[in-house]
């Protein structure tokens, strides 16, 4: 039963990853269908990241009443809304209609399943979570690459709307194995802290803007890595654009099966730090003056690595650090935190590299890196003297 649920859940952060990289992978193409600007697909992101805020603020007290299997098969069926919608959509402003959803379903998603597993699991199995959602991550471009070569971008996001449909049969056919720790987790939702409490916690607020620069970095190389190799390299066709979506999204994979084995060894900290670590080499690979583009390629997936076990060592984190109690509101506003930096600084950058020039996207992702790793390090250090 453990290890069938468990495999359930590995399942449902596939379906968390097939929608994330749809919109950077089909956008080269997308925007010439639609005729708008490069810097639109901003917008999109923003409206689909704003609806995953509202999501996440709003998840503490649903976790308080809903069962995490409820919100998760509500929360695909949202997603698979979203996804059909744009597929029918035949305009720029038809996909605003569809990011309702489309957004709800992924905030919901992340915010429930990532406190069940902080509070259920070790590291390692937040490691490995998140790995299958990288999983994910990297199956979508791919089939958004075969839709762009057989058909149209709109049967990319039509596929995966139909795969989507098959894992919720599989959640909704395994809801018997969640009653293994279905009396436990009520238990301790019922004790939780609500949202304007825990933001008076020492250390809290550092984590969440921390938790931002992030995912300003992650996201903007969700959206824009693909458009990076379309500015900054001349003669690839819009299939092999397409394809570099997955690059980051493989490069987190990777970093987070291989975190998967050695996390708990040794433990979120050092393993944020070493991942920082190598994220940074990754945006020096990039910056290289190289006219091939197979080195900055591999300074994607370096940089995706890095990055790999970051998100969900913070998420572990939470209980640990700041207890039980405000384990789930910690999660909730990080997730907040984290939609915000993808709502926001995806479609700032988008604004700056059409002034400017994409190629300033290396320094970009270098500015957030920084902020990740010196706010955590403060953050421990204000930890440190709360917990003397």
């Amino acid at each position: 039963m453990y290890s069938l649920l468990l495999a359930v859940i590995y399942l449902i952060f596939i379906s968390l990853g097939l929608p994330d990289s749809l919109l950077g992978s089909g956008w080269p193409t997308m925007q010439v269908a639609f005729g708008v600007p490069s810097s639109y697909a901003g917008y999109v992101s923003m409206a689909i990241s704003f609806m995953t805020i509202i999501s996440a603020l709003i998840s503490p007290r649903m976790i308080r009443k809903i069962h995490t299997k409820w919100i998760v098969i509500a929360s695909i069926m949202l997603t698979v809304m979203g996804l059909i919608g744009f597929s029918f959509s035949r305009s720029y402003a038809m996909l605003f209609l569809f990011v309702v959803p489309y957004g709800l379903g992924a905030g919901a998603i992340d915010a429930s399943v990532n406190h069940y597993v902080a509070n259920h699991y070790s590291s390692s199995i937040m490691n490995f979570l998140h790995c299958f959602y990288g999983v994910g991550a990297v199956i979508s471009p791919c089939i958004m690459a075969q839709a762009l070569k057989a058909a149209r971008w709109n049967e990319g996001y039509r596929w995966t709307a139909y795969i989507q449909m098959g894992i919720l049969l599989v959640c909704v056919l395994s809801l018997p194995l969640w009653k293994q720790n279905e009396a436990a987790a009520e238990e301790k939702n019922r004790d939780s802290a609500g949202i304007r409490e825990t933001l008076k916690v020492p250390g809290v607020v550092l984590t969440l803007v921390a938790f931002f620069a992030y995912c300003s970095g992650e996201a903007t190389c969700f959206l824009w890595t693909p458009s990076y190799f379309a500015g900054t390299r001349d003669g690839l066709s819009d299939e092999t654009i397409a394809s570099f979506g997955s690059l980051i999204f493989g490069g987190l994979m990777l970093g987070r099966l291989i975190s998967g084995f050695i996390s708990n060894r040794l433990g979120d900290r050092r393993l944020i730090r070493i991942g920082i670590t190598i994220e940074l080499i990754g945006i020096l690979l990039v910056i290289l003056p190289a006219k091939s583009y197979v080195i900055a390629a591999i300074g994607f997936v370096v940089i995706g690595a890095g990055m790999g076990p970051v998100y969900p060592a913070i998420q572990h984190m939470a209980p640990a650090n700041f207890g039980k109690k405000y384990s789930a509101a910690v999660i909730g506003l990080q997730m907040a935190s984290a939609y915000v930096g993808s709502t926001f600084m995806p479609m700032v950058f988008g604004h700056l590299q059409q002034h400017i020039g994409i190629g300033i996207m290396p320094s970009y992702l270098l500015l957030f890196a920084l902020i990740n790793i010196g706010l955590l390090e403060r953050a421990y250090i204000v930890l440190k003297k709360q917990n003397r």
